[in-house]
Order: C-alpha cells, then sequence, then structure tokens
C-alpha cells in the first residue's frame, strides 16, 4: 500500500512481509513482524498492551504506538511523533471476487462495542460494519465495497488483538442479466 503523510508530498510504499504468531501461548504475547517500507526491510517486534496501544521494539529502541483508521485515512501516533495518512493505492492482488477487502480485521487491539451488521446481510461501500473501542476512543470499521456479510468472527464485548479477524465478506451478489427478447420479424 502507498501512504501518503497529509499535508505532505512524499509517499511511502508500505508491505507487510511477515507477522509470527507470538512465542508464548498469550495471543497478546510478542509479536515479529517483518515490513517494507520504501524498499528497506525492517524487522520488529510489537507487543499488544492493555490500553489498545502497542510496544513497538526496532533496532534497540522501544517505542509506544497507536494507531486508528477512520474512512480513508490512517492516524498513527509514535512516541512523540503524530501523523494522518491517506492510501494513495491499494494492492490490486488483495481484491478478491470484486471485493476491496475479503476480510475485515481489527486495525489495533481493543474491545468490540458493537456489531452492526448481521450473517448474510448485503453491504454497500461506506456501511459501517463493527465499533471498536481502543485507548477510550470509538473506531467504526466500513465496507469498502459492496459485499454479502458471511462470517462475523467477535460478538459486542469481546477483546481482540491488533488483526484479529472480526467480519468475513463475499462478494456482492450481482443482478442476473435479463434475457434478451427475440428479433422481432418484420
Amino acid at each position: 500500500m502507498k501512504l501518503k503523510r497529509q499535508g505532505d508530498a512524499r509517499e511511502f510504499e508500505v508491505e507487510l512481509l511477515a507477522q509470527n504468531k507470538p512465542d508464548t501461548g498469550d495471543p497478546s504475547g510478542p509479536r515479529r513482524v517483518r515490513i517494507m517500507i520504501d524498499g528497506r526491510e525492517v524487522a520488529a517486534t510489537i507487543a499488544a498492551m492493555p490500553d489498545g496501544s502497542a510496544m513497538v521494539e526496532l533496532g534497540g529502541r522501544r517505542v509506544r504506538v497507536a494507531g486508528a483508521r477512520r474512512g480513508s485515512s490512517i492516524t498513527v501516533a509514535a512516541g512523540p511523533f503524530a501523523a494522518e495518512f491517506v492510501a494513495v493505492e491499494g494492492r490490486a492482488a488483495h481484491r478478491t471476487g470484486g471485493l476491496a477487502a475479503p476480510e475485515v480485521d481489527a486495525p489495533m487491539p481493543g474491545k468490540v462495542l458493537k456489531v452492526l451488521v448481521a450473517e448474510g446481510q448485503p453491504v454497500e461501500h461506506g456501511d459501517p460494519l463493527i465499533v471498536l473501542e481502543a485507548m477510550k476512543m470509538e473506531t467504526t470499521l466500513y465496507a469498502e465495497s459492496p459485499a454479502i456479510v458471511a462470517k462475523i468472527c467477535v460478538a459486542a464485548g469481546q477483546m481482540v488483538d491488533h488483526g484479529a479477524r472480526l467480519i468475513e465478506l463475499s462478494p456482492a451478489a450481482v443482478p442476473a442479466k435479463p434475457p434478451e427478447s427475440p428479433p422481432q420479424a418484420g
């Protein structure tokens, strides 16, 4: 995905290469990740914090990071640095059957406040799907394209880790093409 800091002309190519499960049996334990930023591979360890933020260790330095997706932007705070990024271009390979994203995953650790849809329900681009709470802030996640809610993987009140699967979507039903009338003999 390409990101651009709002108010800045620079673009950053960011791609998550790998994310390992926690070494311990605790699902909220530290995870090792590999990220490619502008062609440079970076390895880090990420540990979820009880307040919904995460502690990131990179190059021997530790910093607390929090992020939230709001509509088409991503707000990130890392130590004293805070920025809002917008997606410049998505990854075409991520699209499946006309869906912008076939899964809705937690953008941060937190608590599921409300599930706003039901399995089998059709949704349109921009429809609210689920509300999460992290760091005493509510974040609503929206449908990125028309779809059908295939599976709801969480319930209201449940705590989730960053990256946890929340909802699975399937392509929206394409209306059947009406049959063509036979040509009129004249």
